[in-house]
């Protein structure tokens, strides 16, 4: 079977078996061209709330597949392959969070949506990194503990100065691998191309920056600029993707490391797989879990629009 045969079945099966394919942007070309959505965590989640089918497939990973359960209970929600984690969101343990609020009862607990179910119950809200800004600006309190991504965080203190933002050892090791001697190595190799970053990088990569922003935020930067040329600091996907969308521009790995290996677990035979037999993992939730993990989340809306 080829590539064009194979993605051909999974359109005609998701069809009638009422299925909905979600796609993270940072999967593979081949499994975009199958999806329903593409996006990024939070937005592909909202989708599936508002998609008229019963069932959800999610092609990303493992806390993309329980957001997906937290806000559509009533919909059987598939992850496309079984092993698909994330080292960020699963780096904090819900007691380490329970310790903290004993110690810093008056402390805000703002969670980037790339967390665990579990660590979400203990949490007061959630951002993107694309809302993060907005919403730590909107929260009343000024003293606030950003969990998981210390990077992010360090992005977000620098842009709110009155407020007093704690922070935790985490963050996203795809992006943390990106350093100051991959700018440098980058920039001289493409003099005029503009540096767009996510920013999960370190601060020492993102202060050189010419853009910083989400995922779709460093896609939209860059299809509606006039530049010609683009160093993208984020997974190496993203590249793939905007040379295909804007064939007349140029776009550059910052550097070949950037790559999430959980994300490229699945396959378009996965997809397969799951759509003719059912054969992927289906997300459980307890109730309670799915109550307790939902607040922060209905308090990001809040907070966010």
């Amino acid at each position: 079977m080829t590539i064009k045969e194979m993605q051909d079945e999974i359109l005609r099966i998701k069809k009638e078996n009422d299925i909905c394919i979600l796609v993270h942007a940072y999967e593979s070309h081949d499994i975009w061209e199958i999806a329903d959505y593409v996006g990024d965590s939070y937005g592909l989640s909202r989708q599936a709330a508002t998609a008229p089918q019963k069932n959800v497939l999610m092609c990303g990973v493992r806390f993309m597949a329980e957001t997906c359960k937290i806000l559509s209970p009533e919909k059987k929600v598939y992850l496309s392959h079984p092993e698909a984690g994330c080292p960020m969101a699963e780096q904090l343990e819900p007691s380490m969070i329970a310790y903290y609020r004993k110690q810093h009862p008056d402390t805000t607990v703002v969670a980037y949506i790339n967390t665990t179910a579990e660590l979400k119950t203990v949490c007061d809200v959630c951002v993107t990194s694309s809302s993060a800004l907005k919403i730590v600006n909107n929260i009343d309190n000024q003293k606030i503990l950003f969990i998981p991504d210390r990077n992010l965080g360090s992005w977000i203190k620098e842009q709110c100065p009155d407020k007093e933002i704690d922070l935790m050892h985490g963050g996203c090791p795809t992006h943390a691998r990106l350093t100051k001697e991959d700018v440098k190595r980058a920039k001289d190799a493409h003099r005029e191309a503009l540096l767009l970053v996510h920013p999960e990088c370190q601060p020492e990569v993102y202060h050189q920056a010419d853009y910083i922003g989400s995922t779709t935020g460093i896609m939209d930067f860059a299809k509606k600029s006039s530049s010609r040329e683009f160093i993208i600091g984020t997974e190496n996907s993203i590249v793939q993707h905007l040379q295909m969308e804007c064939p007349d521009k140029r776009f550059y790995e910052l550097s070949k490391e950037c790559v999430c290996r959980n994300m490229k677990l699945t396959t378009l035979a996965d997809v397969y797989n799951i759509v003719k037999y059912g054969e992927g993992e289906i997300i459980e939730m307890e109730e309670e879990v799915r109550l307790l993990a939902k607040k922060p989340i209905d308090e990001m809306l809040r907070l966010g629009g």
